[in-house]
């Protein structure tokens, strides 16, 4: 039989005179060596981007960060395989100029260097948002949950430790009438010895005292996580379990190319209230005063969409479906119209809701009352329409601006189906694709690291594919 042949293990060879010779000139490692050139590592607060002339000399920062970003544009994330990959890849050689740093030192850089991070992502914005990639005036808001490196056993409330603590009671319980049966056993009966009982019940009474403090703990906090601190326990959607430690990772997208333009990690489970502050975010980033922002029902907030209306934010957002049962869908909330000239209500049997007082509500939000005494009383619908003496219809004191955003949302349809194909595009390539799932570091800061290393290896990706559509290299752009 026949097959193509290899060549000699013990040929010799002429390999290319130097590193140089084996990465192209529009090769992704150029970009992200001129990229990091015009960092200023001192002003961003790197930790040894000012070396001193005595001791041990420290690795440079800059050497450091283009050693995370290839390891995080190739799904390479743990400071182990980092380590491997200077060794073996020839890509990353020339990248290090051939430096091989320990997995210590390559973890420490992150950990040490998380604020400067953060702020290294907001430099790469700035740069981007000069070559013109950013569009500045559509902008999409959603958020997406990254699971913590913390169990759902070391996630604890009052519940479970209240349990935990019920179960170590009754173990307890039966250990000690086995300590007791062990005192009267007869002889030549296989029992654990009183010595195996008593080290056994030594480690359930730790295990207890250790519980009682847990217990102290989650009646003042709510929730503990022993292991990330940080992290809480929250719905995470997607294939991953229905509940599991996360964080809520907030992320504002640029409508032109669907770069990323801002972030915040959460350990917050519900989008509400966040609109307001991406919006700020992204306005600060592209340095505009006027944004369009695009968000899904659950950021829908009254008095976060009227703060964003005020400060020059055009809100679409869509608006959940209201709850409650009826017996004739006929008289649910959204049947009874408002008139704004009279300011009050009309409902489907054609009768005048009037405002009547102002109701401070138990959600902490105030609210206009509208009700009729005289026509409920008299209507022969009203079994059909509420159980109490009378309807009311509550409206929030700022509804009025709340109206204009929902009729902007439902006659902009076109605009708001792009919601998902930008802010959804760098969710899918992050966890679909690339598989970044679950956080390795643990606590909010060194989460918010690796989410600036990981959005600003998606950013980095993303505008090499847009100059190479135009046939042009981003590395060359920079002046590389």
């Amino acid at each position: 039989m026949r097959y193509k042949t290899g060549k000699d293990k013990q040929q010799q060879t002429l390999l290319p005179p130097s590193l140089e010779d084996y990465v192209p000139e529009n090769h992704i490692c150029r970009v992200i060596s001129a990229f990091t050139e015009h960092l200023d590592m001192i002003g961003l607060g790197y930790k040894y981007a000012e070396s001193k002339d005595t001791g041990c000399p420290p690795f440079n920062p800059r050497m450091m960060l283009n050693l995370y970003i290839y390891g995080y544009l190739h799904r390479v994330r743990s400071s182990r395989r980092l380590e491997a990959e200077t060794q073996r890849n020839v890509e990353v050689m020339w990248l290090m100029d051939g430096l091989m740093p320990d997995d210590k030192t390559i973890s420490n850089f992150r950990r040490d260097n998380a604020k400067a991070l953060r702020k290294t992502f907001q430099a790469f914005v700035r740069m981007f948002r000069e070559l013109g990639l950013y569009g500045g005036e559509i902008q999409a808001t959603d958020s997406t949950k990254f699971r913590a490196n913390n169990s759902r056993k070391n996630n604890h409330n009052k519940i479970t430790v209240e349990r935990e603590l019920s179960r170590l009671d009754k173990k307890i319980s039966e250990y000690m009438n086995e300590l007791d049966r062990a005192d009267k056993e007869e002889e030549g009966e296989a029992t654990p010895s009183a010595d195996q009982i008593k080290a056994a019940l030594e480690k359930l009474e730790q295990r207890k005292v250790k519980f009682k403090e847990l217990l102290l703990q989650v009646e003042a906090e709510g929730e503990v996580s022993t292991v990330d601190p940080d992290s809480r326990l929250m719905g995470s959607g997607g294939d991953a379990r229905p509940l599991d430690v996360c964080y809520n990772v907030q992320t504002v997208t640029d409508g032109k190319h669907s770069l990323i333009v801002d972030f915040d990690v959460t350990n917050n489970p519900s989008d509400r209230g966040e609109l307001q502050k991406m919006s700020e975010k992204a306005k600060d980033a592209l340095e505009v005063e006027t944004i369009t922002n695009l968000a899904d029902k659950g950021y829908y907030d009254g008095e976060d969409i009227v703060a964003c209306e005020k400060s020059g934010v055009t809100c679409l957002v869509a608006k959940p479906k209201a709850g409650g049962a009826l017996k004739d869908a006929e008289f649910k909330r959204e049947s009874f119209m408002f008139d704004l000239e009279n300011d009050m209500y009309i409902c489907p049997c054609q009768n005048e809701l009037k405002f009547t007082r102002i109701h401070n509500h138990s959600d902490g939000k105030q609210y206009r009352v509208y009700e009729s005494f005289s026509a409920c009383r008299v209507c022969p619908q009203k079994s059909l329409c509420t159980k109490a003496r009378h309807r009311q219809i509550l409206r929030l004191l700022y509804q009025d601006a709340l109206d204009i955003v929902n009729e902007r949302t439902r006659s902009n349809k076109e605009l708001y189906r792009k919601r998902q194909q930008i802010v959804e595009h760098p969710f899918g390539t992050i966890k679909a694709v690339w598989g970044f799932k679950q956080f390795l570091c643990r606590s909010k800061e060194n989460v918010t690291a690796e989410t600036s290393l990981a959005y600003l290896a998606y950013n980095l990706r993303r505008a090499i594919n847009i100059f190479k559509v135009d046939n042009k290299d981003l590395a060359a752009a920079w002046g590389a």
